[in-house]
């Protein structure tokens, strides 16, 4: 950048700067009013400049252009792919099927749709050989952009059991792997689990890594190509960006120990539901387009919007519609995919994404050295950990430190939700037996909001 303008000005020190801050005070102390600590332990300073960033290298994102991407559970197949195509002539770019069962046909699901230039992924709530094959099959014959998202880890992590068990799965995936080479992705890292079960930023981070460890270790070179990462995006909105900027360098630094040169890190992202409402719940749609800039600028692939009824509504057309028009707008009309890394440089952000990789990395080697990410899974130590970080989230809510506008505070008396809910939007508990304690995710606001249904009954 030119210095024409400012021939005239000395360059001021962060001192300096500190200095004015401190006599502005009046003699209230400066590190206990203006700095402040944040759940990841990061000291955080009222303002930043090239001092903070002496020692850090800028970290990189070649990403300019995300897709819009679209979910769409799978009941019947005919019926999602005509949904489909009306959602890719709205302006989804990518679409990613929830497929429950094997019976689903692949090739009805897919008709008409354009596979050359639109990006799928297919999240399977089973393992099976013989339907990824059938899915390759189809990639192979039409060139077609297919993402497979299978997490077996993160299965057991959830539900607490295997798909069938640890050897079997493992058996079964090593077969996806092998005999499915046409699919851009075979392994997808569910790093949203953790975050929608109440994990702080460096813990996302931690155990993304951790996680991915274990499927490298296992697998090594025939997966070098083949990890996704499936992100959830929160509300700090300067620390979720620097949190995806942060998982590119940690997934960089960890590649390299398995590949000489490292693939690039792939993520798609959505929208958190932990801090999502059913009361107020227009205050939604506020939350994830923030939280849809936040992936946009810390660079992921693909960003998949969730409707601001989620929660407690049935899939709509409406709330679709609104959820892809908030995508739309950031991409076209504001330009968030025209900057390649508009982060890069700005002191705070940089130092973020230094600070949570620096400390998730140190986590992580504690993790490997006491015997990796499923051991910890299985003694329990995973969840408790999560669980000590959701217990301080949850007494801060309750304290209204933590604010959702609606719910905890500016509450409007008069909004009754009883009528309104086509689903059960709170934790539903199954007893059942599970090799490991699970993970499970759950919102904030679940408590009042339970009182608050109760009181419309009286």
């Amino acid at each position: 950048m030119s210095k024409l303008l400012f021939n005239d000005f000395d360059s001021v020190s962060a001192k300096a700067w500190k200095q004015k801050i401190q006599l502005d005070l009046k003699g209230a102390d400066y590190n206990e009013t203006l700095i402040w600590n944040s759940p990841e332990g990061i000291d955080v300073k009222p303002f930043y400049s090239a001092e903070d960033i002496n020692n850090i290298p800028f970290s990189t994102n070649t990403n300019k252009s995300w897709k819009i991407c679209q979910t769409i559970y799978v009941k019947n197949a005919n019926e999602a792919n005509l949904k489909a195509l009306d959602v890719l002539n709205r302006g989804a770019e990518s679409l990613r099927f929830i497929i429950a069962t094997e019976d689903t046909n692949a090739f009805e699901l897919l008709k008409n749709i354009d596979l050359k230039s639109i990006p799928v992924f297919f999240e399977l709530e089973f393992i099976s050989s013989s339907y990824t094959l059938s899915l390759n099959s189809i990639a192979k014959k039409e060139n077609a952009i297919f993402y497979l998202q299978i997490d077996i880890i993160g299965n057991l992590a959830k539900s607490g059991n295997w798909y069938n068990n640890l050897k079997e799965d493992h058996t079964i995936l090593e077969n996806i792997i092998t005999n499915c080479k046409y699919l851009k992705s075979s392994i997808s890292i569910d790093v949203s689990l953790y975050q929608n079960s109440g994990a702080n930023i460096t813990q996302q981070l931690t155990y993304a890594l951790a996680h991915t460890n274990e499927y490298l270790n296992h697998f090594g070179n025939a997966i070098k190509n083949k990890i996704l990462f499936k992100v959830s995006v929160g509300s700090n909105y300067f620390f979720e960006i620097a949190k995806l900027k942060a998982l590119r360098l940690l997934w960089h630094s960890l590649a390299l120990e398995y590949y000489q040169n490292p693939p690039e890190c792939y993520i798609i992202a959505s929208p958190t539901k932990r801090n999502k409402t059913i009361y107020d719940y227009n205050t939604n749609l506020l939350r994830t387009t923030t939280e849809c800039m936040s992936a946009s600028l810390g660079g992921a692939d693909f960003i998949d919007n969730i409707r601001y009824d989620a929660i407690y509504h049935e899939d709509n057309e409406f709330g679709e519609r609104i959820a892809r028009n908030q995508l739309l707008v950031l991409k076209n009309e504001s330009y968030f995919n025209m900057v390649n890394n508009p982060t890069q440089g700005a002191y705070y952000i940089e130092f973020l994404t230094s600070q949570l990789a620096e400390k998730a990395l140190a986590i992580f080697k504690d993790i490997e050295s006491n015997g990796g990410f499923l051991k910890q899974l299985k003694e329990g130590i995973i969840q408790r950990k999560i669980k000590e970080n959701t217990s301080k989230e949850q007494e801060l809510f309750d304290k209204e430190e933590i604010v959702l506008l609606g719910t905890n505070i500016h509450k409007n008396e008069n909004d009754n939700m009883i009528n309104n809910l086509e689903r059960f939007p709170f934790l539903k508990r199954n007893k059942r037996k599970t090799l490991i304690e699970p993970i499970i995710p759950h919102r904030l606001s679940e408590k009042i909001e339970q009182e608050r249904l109760n009181n419309e009954k009286i």
